[in-house]
């Protein structure tokens, strides 16, 4: 039993060590970052029920899974490919294309989720 707290906890800490190597070595993580606090100041302000939260937290977690992702890509590929491929240059395209859908989804949802809010505000 305590080996596998050992374990759990080493785990946490490896999973905060790439949580903050995202943060400190990849600028969009932390444009992600300032638009999620943003997104949430908003969505406190305006009263959002536990559905849109939980639309919300999804679609921001969504977000920075796939930039934590599209970040280990570029590493490995990196060290793999220290030299231009273009196989490994594909790699990379796909994996910043994942971060680009999940942030479109996001601007999507948030429409759906702010729009009508901001309607009846300002009616």
């Amino acid at each position: 039993m305590k080996a596998e707290l050992n374990r759990l906890r080493l785990a946490f800490n490896y999973a905060w060590a790439g949580l903050l190597y995202l943060f400190r070595h990849e600028p969009n993580a932390r444009i992600h970052l300032a638009l999620a606090v943003v997104a949430v100041m908003l969505a406190w302000l305006l009263r959002f029920s536990a559905v849109e939260w939980a639309i919300l937290v999804i679609m921001i977690g969504a977000v920075f899974a796939a930039e934590a992702l599209n970040t280990a890509i570029e590493i490995l590929t990196d060290l793999i490919s220290p030299d231009y491929d273009p196989q490994a240059g594909a790699a990379k395209d796909v994996a910043a294309a994942a971060v680009t859908i999940a942030a479109m989804m996001a601007v999507v949802a948030a429409l759906f989720l702010y729009l009508p809010k901001l309607f009846a505000v300002f009616q």
